[in-house]
């Protein structure tokens, strides 16, 4: 049964997180902040509260406080935004197609992504394909970040759909463990980071890219 169909965005519907790492790169090489690499990869699925809290606590506030990191991630949205305006923000591979048969099939379908939902709308419309979600569910409507449940259980609420009957597609292992958590059936496609065993016990199943979770979709709705 595909009740319905929870999205996370970066990494799954963007193909933005080799962007983000390249932009932050630029900033920490300005300041001298170093494996600014792990921080990233530490971050994935945290919304913008948690992703600041983390950044204090690795760096032992080596690079300032709560209140710097607001001035560092700053220029770096700034530096992504000249790069996504350049055309370097682009869909992942198979996600168009995706969409369209969820659409067509008339699979409920969500967005659950920690960005915050000014940035959501403004990027998915921008690159076609905002009008595929019946809801998004965004970082600053969740008070807990991934990976707590709170957002898929949210997504799950207001598309009137038990978490159960749900798939969640996600990329990083704070978003596994937030849609394993919310009791759905989760379906890892690996972005920056290649599933480790506590992933592989997480995720329902796990694919190499977005055409292979389409064609899984195809059976199951055929069946």
């Amino acid at each position: 049964m595909v009740g319905a169909v929870v999205f996370d965005m970066d990494g799954v519907i963007l193909d933005s997180e080799q962007l983000v790492v390249r932009s932050w790169q630029k900033i920490a090489g300005k300041y001298g902040i170093e494996n600014i690499e792990g921080f990233c990869m530490a971050a994935l699925g945290l919304n913008r509260e948690a992703a600041k809290k983390l950044f204090v606590r690795m760096y032992d506030g080596r690079y300032g406080d709560e209140e710097m990191y607001e001035v560092l991630k700053a220029e770096m949205a700034s530096e992504f935004h000249r790069a996504a305006a350049d055309g370097e923000l682009v869909l992942k591979h198979g996600v168009a197609d995706t969409l369209k048969l969820i659409r067509d099939k008339n699979i409920p379908c969500a967005l659950a992504t920690s960005t915050r939902k000014e940035v959501v709308t403004m990027e998915l419309t921008n690159l076609g394909v905002i009008d595929y979600f019946d809801k998004l569910i965004c970082g600053d409507m969740v008070e807990r970040s991934k990976p707590a449940p709170d957002i898929f259980l949210k997504a799950c609420g207001e598309l009137g759909v038990a978490p159960e009957n749900a798939f969640a597609v996600e990329d990083s292992y704070n978003g596994v463990r937030a849609a394993h958590s919310a009791g759905m059936k989760v379906v890892m496609i690996p972005d920056l980071v290649q599933p480790d065993a506590e992933m592989r016990e997480k995720a329902l199943i796990r694919f190499d890219n977005m055409d292979g979770f389409k064609e899984y979709i195809m059976k199951l709705v055929t069946a």
